[in-house]
């Protein structure tokens, strides 16, 4: 029964998104404990703070996610976050270098970025998320800069991993010139 649930939310998923989800439906087949772990897992990526600081949610797991794919789980990120109503273009910026220009989204992405090389920057670009966007939008974007690596890194560690890709953002296909490494 729980078996038939987790396989009935992976095809929901798949279906919402286009997306393949083959990878989620192993593990569940594999180990019905294993897929519910795999599912409550998604309750912690997701937690996307006040509406105020989203864009720095989606940003910082754009970053954290494009530091670890390129292919299919980054094109997934770009689209919920256009769903849940991030800026296209300013999610294109990030991905071709240009965070610096894209506001909120971009200080999100940077400190991605930061946070995954424990670069210097990464205190000062939490202070600057936690002085505008309060405390509750640094726990999110925390959440999503180590989460976002997760999902790539697991279906490159079952073999179902893809290779690189151009990602669409808003129907405009880019090439990345850069990935958060």
């Amino acid at each position: 029964m729980i078996r038939t649930l987790l396989h009935r939310s992976a095809t929901s998923f798949e279906n919402r998104y286009d997306y393949d989800a083959g990878y989620m439906h192993h593990v569940i087949d594999t180990s019905t404990n294993a897929g519910l772990r795999l599912a409550a897992f998604q309750m912690l990526s997701q937690y996307r703070g006040p509406k105020h600081g989203q864009a720095v949610w989606a940003g910082t797991l754009f970053g954290s996610t494009l530091d670890g794919d390129c292919g299919p789980c980054a094109q997934l990120v770009v689209d919920m976050a256009v769903q849940a109503g991030a800026n296209p273009e300013k999610l294109r910026l990030c991905a071709i270098g240009q965070a610096e220009q894209a506001g909120s989204l971009g200080l999100g992405f940077r400190f991605a970025q930061a946070a995954i090389l424990d670069a210097p920057e990464a205190d000062d670009l939490r202070a600057q998320i936690d002085q505008k966007f309060g405390p509750q939008t640094v726990i999110a974007a925390a959440f999503a800069a180590a989460s976002g690596r997760m999902y790539p890194v697991l279906k490159r560690s079952l073999g179902m991993g893809k290779a690189c890709q151009r990602l669409q953002f808003a129907g405009i296909d880019t090439p990345l010139q850069t990935r958060a490494t």
